[in-house]
């Protein structure tokens, strides 16, 4: 029988992505919302956990800093998200901790000015102060290049193709945060991705009923039945002569989180005090935002796409970026110890579940306010070991990545000039930032190592992010070569996104994006 010339002919390019059940508009019913909003509830809660592990010891904190820490971080990613959802993008896009912030963050740690302290909680509280003072700093370059309009120039000359490794490297850029930390404890992180992976794809394919349970919760039944599993190892005695990092990455019981909270208590802003302010601290935190930024706008496009919507006009984008910068600002009042940004896990979890709804969203926020607030219950979630939030990351992060690599449908791929810019910029984002983390992990510093710590921290943090090493590359390269060539604004995938450009231009832009309560009519950049 011979084959149809349709057979062979390309898939058509979707500007929406057509496998979501539930869009940005259209939310599930009430009681599979709630379940879906604790789910991302619970992914979250990996980072959120990781960061103050990280940050608070080396601070001079103990379980109850941290525990605290955690409380206050919870509360404002809360906050952040409903901001987020109603007056941001508008996209179903959970506010969580801040990787890119690590670095700034623990220069601050390590400063001089702090060393000379004895008192180990003394010596928490002056270095919290200074983390606050620098966080309310970079909130306010935020702030300023998302409401004044700086990024949405920017943005009305980002393409389909410079897109592509922004969004990719959104989510391959934190590969050190996935399977590294779940070969930290093999046993347990293991298990845990071969069965989020069973549970979320070949089950489904398998059974005809009940198949949504596993399509939509394959999170919430992997991490309780692995979660149980590496209690009965705990308790059993397996860990007892086990090195002192080997029980605290695989234990259920070695957090310590529990013990350390309060029942009930509502974080508040200056709780450790007035922040104090630094400039050479200041500049450094504002590099890092810059770069939480960039990687920002790769989550943002990724959850757009993942939720069914159309590509996000750069108003719309800025108009996020604003918000965001305010949720920045929350951090450094209530003292967090890092920045506010979108989570890639949960934009991944979008795809996972194929619900892309503002609602899921808004009742995961109102998960992280209700559990910041009555600690001992909070705490009891967050003392989920490490190496199983890891194993749901290797998944969600790679959701993400694929995003990106799928913008590439708008784009010429037979073209050169698309294959030099796509694999220049993707082999350099990748390459730079790790040459500055060995260089790091060798020398214990840098490769820029000048008298000026704030210099070096400023260069040092934006090339190691892979996301915003590559987003330079990637649009420097498709703004400048051979732009004046006709064929040049096809194999860019320009005229697919150009009529997004302007907020005013497709109606779909109103549908997605509007402010609530005719509020657009506020902000005439729209």
């Amino acid at each position: 029988m011979a084959q149809k010339a349709d057979d062979f002919a390309p898939f058509p390019v979707k500007e929406q992505f057509p496998a979501i059940d539930y869009c940005l508009t259209s939310p599930p019913p009430w009681p599979e919302s709630v379940l879906l909003g604790f789910q991302h509830y619970l992914v979250m809660l990996g980072t959120i956990v990781l960061i103050p592990t990280i940050l608070v010891p080396q601070m001079g904190g103990g379980h109850e800093e941290k525990a605290r820490i955690i409380q206050n971080l919870l509360f404002v990613a809360g906050i952040s998200t409903l901001l987020q959802s109603s007056l941001g993008t508008r996209l179903p896009i959970v506010i969580g901790g801040s990787f890119t912030y690590l670095l700034p963050t623990v220069s601050i740690i390590l400063s001089d000015r702090f060393a000379a302290m004895a008192d180990p909680y003394e010596r928490f509280v002056h270095t919290m102060k200074a983390i606050q003072g620098a966080v309310i700093a970079a909130s306010v370059f935020q702030i300023v290049i998302g409401f004044c309009g700086p990024w949405r120039i920017i943005l009305r000359f980002l393409s389909p193709l410079a897109a592509v490794p922004i969004v990719t490297l959104a989510g391959l850029g934190l590969f050190n945060f996935g399977f590294p930390v779940v070969a930290q404890c093999v046993e347990i992180g293991l298990p845990s991705l071969l069965l989020l992976l069973v549970l979320s794809m070949y089950v489904p394919h398998a059974i005809l009923k009940r198949r949504i349970v596993f399509d939509r919760f394959s999170v919430l039944i992997t991490v309780p039945i692995v979660w149980a599993y590496a209690h009965v190892l705990s308790k059993s005695g397996v860990y007892n002569h086990s090195s002192l990092t080997t029980q605290f990455n695989c234990r259920t019981d070695s957090a310590g989180l529990i013990g350390a909270s309060s029942w009930i208590r509502v974080p508040y802003p200056f709780q450790w005090g007035t922040p104090t302010f630094n400039a050479g601290d200041s500049f450094a935190m504002m590099a890092a935002s810059f770069a939480s930024l960039i990687e920002s706008t790769g989550t943002i496009v990724a959850a757009s796409r993942l939720a069914s919507a159309t590509s996000v006009p750069p108003s719309i984008l800025s108009r996020g970026v604003g918000w965001q910068g305010v949720g920045v600002f929350l951090s450094g009042l209530f003292g967090t110890a890092n920045c506010s940004a979108p989570s890639v896990e949960n934009t991944g979890l979008l795809g996972l579940t194929r619900v892309g709804s503002r609602r899921v969203v808004e009742i995961s926020a109102v998960f992280m306010i209700f559990f910041s607030i009555l600690g001992k219950f909070g705490s009891l979630l967050a003392s989920i070991p490490l190496p199983i939030a890891a194993a749901v990351n290797c998944l969600l992060f790679g959701y993400v990545a694929a995003t990106g690599l799928g913008l590439l449908q708008f784009c010429n791929l037979n073209s050169l000039r698309t294959k030099l810019v796509l694999g220049f910029s993707l082999f350099i984002g990748l390459s730079v930032p790790q040459y500055f983390k060995e260089f790091q992990k060798v020398a214990g510093y840098g490769p820029v190592h000048t008298p000026t710590r704030a210099f070096n921290d400023i260069i040092n943090v934006i090339f190691s992010s892979p996301a915003t090493v590559a987003a330079m590359v990637a649009y420097l390269l498709d703004c400048t070569l051979f732009v004046h060539n006709s064929e040049t604004r096809r194999d860019r995938g320009w005229h697919w996104w150009e009529k997004f450009r302007s907020y005013k231009t497709d109606d779909r832009s109103e549908e997605f994006y509007a402010l609530p309560f005719n509020l657009s009519k506020f902000f005439p950049s729209l």
